[in-house]
């Protein structure tokens, strides 16, 4: 095996240079490719491949007097003159004849070479060509007698000349790691994969124009920060030198924005990156996106229609149904989302009612009876959603709003008014996965310092997710913050799910991967 590695890289080898050795040929003959600056096309593959009717054409066979009904594609285009550029992904050469076939951004075309047309000496130079390269095709709209839109070629132009191989066609680039880790080539070879990104690009911007059309205002907010708060989740640290201060990246959107909604800006919201010092898996990525809106003058049941509408309007544009299917699982976003207390779904699913618990020791001993482990700070309120992720979430298939989470892990979120223990707070949840976090806003500075204060004591213990105080939030508190609803989207899972990929990393452009040896 590992000879016939070494003679598979010695060709590879020996083919890498004979591409540079055609640059260099090109250079000498005053032909470098890379100096060309630009080059105008007039239309796209689509415009050629898509843009055509059918029409049915009756043949009558020579010597009987039998027909034969045929279906040709007719295009607009059919006879014009065209520009186009693309990437060449597929070449033949038979003899005097050629094809190739070049991608660009929507797709490919055939392009048909023929040395009658394109002149003996550039016909040469076309057969020079490598799968990879980068050329400008100017000629006609044709149909080939098995009804491909093509391009018969009157002028080629060499734009870049690729140095380095493609991988082989027929099996594409199937290594997982390779594809993340050279994404440029991954769109290249998978088409599939540029349609997801292209629908991801679709989402955001779906997001963006529904939320501008209800009032809201897009805004930024700072990424290095003093105090990373709003989010249980450890901080990238970094020191700045200017300042000869530490800084972190933010974990959250929140508390800025919510600075926002105290200075008057009513409707806020932001798209961007945050980082958080966590694990890698199917689902999680250290930095994401997130998106996070806050709303003066509503609560977490005006964030809960919210979502609902803005889910079926981006569902409806982007994949023009509200119906959508993931890993083979289809879920209605058409139909009212399901809500339900936290406390009722836990009991809905493992049997335990905890409005029946009413100490901690309590909590405990239900805990050991159903083999759910906690910690020694944990509280009631803890022990609660252990239960939750223990027996609960894995149901959540269908869209659906969990309400009503207890105090001790949210400590950002407004109090019930009948029962303090809890919070109008809710999560929703599709596919078993948290999609998003809403909450109707604490806006008392005492409550919110008292909070603080407890999130202290948790970090004292060990607990290094835990928030610390923010003096320059609890001032802007301070002066005075409407009621107001929030909340925060992760736009990765959104993509995920409207795309049907399996990880969050077939989602991100460039997902963190741990460093090769060469790359250091």
């Amino acid at each position: 095996m590992s000879e016939q590695n070494n003679n598979q890289e010695v060709q590879l080898s020996e083919l890498l240079q004979i591409r540079r050795d055609k640059l260099a040929e090109l250079v000498a003959e005053g032909r470098d490719p890379f100096l060309i600056t630009k080059f105008d096309r007039t239309h796209t593959s689509k415009d050629v491949r898509d843009n055509y009717t059918i029409e049915k054409r009756e043949i009558t066979k020579k010597g009987s007097e039998e027909t034969e009904i045929i279906e040709a594609k007719i295009s607009p285009l059919n006879g014009q003159n065209v520009v186009l550029a693309g990437r060449i992904m597929s070449k033949r050469v038979m003899g005097k004849v050629g094809f190739v076939h070049i991608a660009d951004i929507d797709g490919q075309v055939q392009i048909f070479v023929k040395k009658d047309i394109l002149g003996e000496e550039e016909y040469a130079r076309f057969k020079k060509l490598d799968i990879g390269d980068i050329i400008g095709a100017e000629g006609e709209v044709f149909t080939t007698q098995t009804g491909e839109m093509s391009v018969r070629a009157a002028k080629l132009t060499l734009l870049s000349k690729s140095l380095m191989t493609l991988p082989e066609k027929f099996h594409g680039m199937t290594n997982t790691d390779l594809r993340y880790r050279q994404r440029y080539v991954d769109l290249i070879m998978n088409n599939e994969v540029k349609d997801t990104f292209i629908k991801r690009s679709k989402i955001i911007s779906s997001i963006r124009s529904y939320l501008n059309s209800q009032g809201f205002l897009e805004v930024e907010t700072p990424m290095l920060v003093s105090n990373a708060g709003g989010a249980a989740a450890r901080p990238f640290e970094t020191h700045f030198n200017a300042l000869d201060e530490d800084f972190k990246l933010r974990i959250s959107l929140e508390l800025y924005l919510k600075r926002l909604i105290v200075g008057g800006l009513e409707k806020v919201y932001e798209i961007g990156r945050v980082f958080r010092n966590e694990g890698l898996d199917t689902r999680h990525n250290p930095e994401f996106t997130l998106m996070e809106l806050y709303q003066a003058y509503t609560d977490y049941h005006g964030m809960m229609d919210l979502t609902e509408k803005l889910y079926r309007h981006v569902a409806t544009e982007v994949l023009g149904t509200t119906k959508i299917v993931y890993n083979g699982i289809e879920m209605d976003l058409g139909k009212p989302f399901e809500r339900i207390t936290m406390v009722d779904a836990v009991k809905k699913y493992s049997g335990v009612d905890f409005n029946d618990i009413h100490t901690l020791e309590e909590a405990r001993a239900v805990a050991d009876k159903h083999h759910v482990e906690y910690e020694d700070r944990h509280k009631k309120g803890d022990i609660l959603n252990l239960f939750f992720e223990e027996f609960v979430e894995e149901h959540l298939v269908q869209p659906t709003f969990v309400m009503d989470h207890p105090i001790e892990i949210s400590p950002l979120t407004k109090k019930k008014p009948e029962n303090p223990e809890y919070v109008e707070r809710f999560e929703f949840f599709m596919n078993g996965w948290e999609m998003a976090n809403a909450y109707s806003e604490l806006n008392d500075p005492i409550d919110q310092r008292e909070r603080f204060k407890a999130q202290e004591e948790l970090l004292a213990q060990g607990d290094e997710e835990a928030n610390t105080t923010d003096e320059d939030f609890m001032n802007a508190l301070e002066i005075g913050m409407p009621p107001t609803g929030g909340i925060g989207f992760g736009i990765d899972r959104m993509c995920m799910l409207l795309t049907d990929s399996a990880a969050i990393r077939d989602v991100l452009l460039f997902p963190t991967m741990k460093s090769l040896p060469n790359d250091k």
